[in-house]
């Protein structure tokens, strides 16, 4: 059984938020909610947001239950990973009449979590 998240258009470089993924990318849904929360990546508030989702649309998905916090230990992080988004193009102005581009990137956030059953297709 699997379910997935996006958070799309999250307002940071994907470069970023993947250092942030790779240290929750395995771990069990319980113990990626306790390393993000207390992370002091900017990343972590996104992705906890985003996995609290995926665990919640595995619960919806397959009816497992109201209780969130007994499902989140048995739940992995079996993918999770970061593609870039569209980037905002502004100009800074510089010296002698030129003008600089700045890019603010996006990136969208997805994150699959299992049960770690494996289902046949």
């Amino acid at each position: 059984m699997k379910a997935h998240a996006r958070a799309r258009n999250v307002r940071q470089s994907p470069y970023k938020v993947r250092v942030v993924l790779n240290q929750v990318r395995g771990l069990s849904a319980a113990d990626a909610e306790v390393a993000l929360l207390y992370s002091n990546r900017r990343a972590a508030h996104p992705i906890l947001k985003c996995l609290r989702s995926a665990v919640a649309n595995m619960n919806s998905k397959f009816e497992l239950g109201e209780d969130l916090s007994a499902l989140a230990g048995e739940v992995r992080v079996v993918e999770a990973y970061a593609d870039e988004g569209p980037t905002i193009k502004r100009f800074r102005p510089r010296a002698r009449g030129r003008a600089t581009r700045i890019r603010k990137r996006t990136c969208h956030i997805t994150i699959v979590v299992s049960d770690g059953i494996e289902e046949v297709d």
